[in-house]
């Protein structure tokens, strides 16, 4: 699976503390702040985003881009300590081939929980 993931740290310390980290599971980077790896297995992505989670704070902000995933794009980010994604699923085509403009329909974010005791 290619696996791309934009690192946005609150401080210079934690740059190089997830640096080193990402190094550690073979990702390379590509520009500043942008890693990629094309040989990440989910279990290893999974990991991964532990470690992550446990290396971070509330100022850092990571997205984590994933291809392919059961036919889908997945986008998962970090930010104030809180993990959400974001599912992208490819547009249909008409008969020509031509797509046909849905792409907006097709892309859904998982839902968010409500707080206890708030109405719908």
């Amino acid at each position: 699976m290619f696996v791309s993931i934009a690192v946005d740290p609150g401080s210079e310390g934690r740059a190089k503390e997830l640096a080193d980290l990402l190094g550690q599971y073979g990702f390379d980077k590509v520009q500043r702040g942008l890693w990629e790896s094309a040989f990440i297995s989910p279990e290893t992505l999974n990991r991964l985003k532990r470690d992550l989670d446990r290396a971070t704070d509330a100022f850092d902000r990571l997205r984590i881009f994933q291809f392919p995933m059961e036919g889908t794009l997945a986008l998962t980010s970090l930010r104030d300590k809180k993990w959400r994604r974001m599912i992208a699923r490819g547009a249909g085509t008409g008969e020509a081939g031509e797509p046909d403009g849905s792409r907006s329909r097709n892309a859904r974010q998982t839902p968010r929980r409500r707080p206890a005791g708030s109405r719908r």
